[in-house]
């Protein structure tokens, strides 16, 4: 989420807080006065605050949230079966699940899961003029082997168990590009704190799927990993944070070779039979890419997995 500046920063946090309880309790019954409290606002005051800053009103951004949850397990884990699925983003009955999805995405849950062509589909969604949603499933990696080979040319992929990490975070919310913006802002507050050294390491949480949801609500958070306690005031919070086992990529690769080395990962964990836990996948940097001599990054690409 970017900041916004005509709130003070305590209440943004505050709604970002919420904003994270909201997508950590998916699957249970989110009521506008429980969650208000979670962000210490009148459910009144909260309601109006949490569209200022979201630019969705509460009920539609739990809605969107699980519907994408369901979209992703309707795409990754086809054995899974529709009525579970419904439960487990928290419907409580399939009727009123399949209502929403069908207004989200133009296609009733058994459609999109018996349409989508692979694991590796894109979602793409347009609008015609008369507000009818029409859903169409892309191709999201064009050769699997290619993919692969890639990998193996640029990395050994390895199996670890990454123990709980302390951070102090932004959030971003838009262009995953944009995201830029938010670790500037936490450079410079961490400069201030005496965090800066060669021994720090920045991390990337991505909350969203660029596969499912769209640019602009992608939600992501710029992070450091804090090696003691610190106090915190204002917009950057603190949080734990446990991968637990993940598959883990090191790599040394440019700003536009992302897309395609995150691809190859989500390859390598399809074909090795992995699944992804409901945990967000992350990257871990090693250095700042402008005091690289060719501008590239040294990070580990970590899939969290059961």
């Amino acid at each position: 989420m970017t900041k916004t500046d005509s709130l003070p920063n305590e209440i943004v946090v505050r709604i970002y807080n919420a904003v994270l309880y909201i997508e950590e309790n998916l699957d249970k019954k989110l009521l506008l006065n429980d969650v208000s409290k979670q962000a210490h606002f009148s459910p009144f005051h909260f309601h109006r605050l949490f569209s200022l800053v979201t630019k969705e009103t509460f009920n539609a951004f739990i809605v969107r949230k699980r519907i994408e949850k369901a979209a992703s397990y309707l795409l990754h884990k086809k054995e899974k079966q529709i009525t579970i699925i419904a439960e487990e983003v928290g419907f409580s009955d399939i009727s009123s699940f399949s209502k929403a999805f069908k207004k989200f995405y133009g296609i009733s849950p058994t459609k999109f899961k018996n349409q989508s062509p692979n694991k590796f589909s894109k979602i793409s969604k347009t609008e015609s003029k008369n507000g009818t949603i029409t859903t169409v499933f892309e191709q999201y990696i064009c050769n699997i082997n290619n993919a692969l080979n890639w990998l193996q040319m640029n990395t050994k992929t390895t199996i670890k168990t990454i123990e709980t990490l302390n951070l102090a975070y932004l959030s971003h919310k838009g262009k995953m590009d944009e995201i830029g913006l938010s670790f500037n802002e936490l450079v410079k507050w961490s400069a201030g704190k005496g965090l800066m050294s060669e021994k720090t390491r920045m991390l990337t949480i991505y909350h969203d799927s660029p596969k499912i949801t769209e640019p602009n609500n992608i939600r992501m958070s710029a992070c450091i990993i804090l090696n003691e306690p610190i106090q915190v005031n204002g917009e950057v919070q603190l949080r734990t944070f446990t991968p637990n086992r993940c598959i883990v990529s090191h790599m040394e690769i440019s700003p536009s070779e992302f897309q395609q080395a995150w691809e190859a990962n989500f390859a390598f964990m399809m074909e090795k039979g992995y699944q992804k836990s409901d945990i967000a996948p992350f990257e871990v940097y090693y250095n700042n890419a402008e005091d690289h001599p060719e501008n590239k990054f040294i990070v580990d690409l970590c899939i969290p997995i059961l």
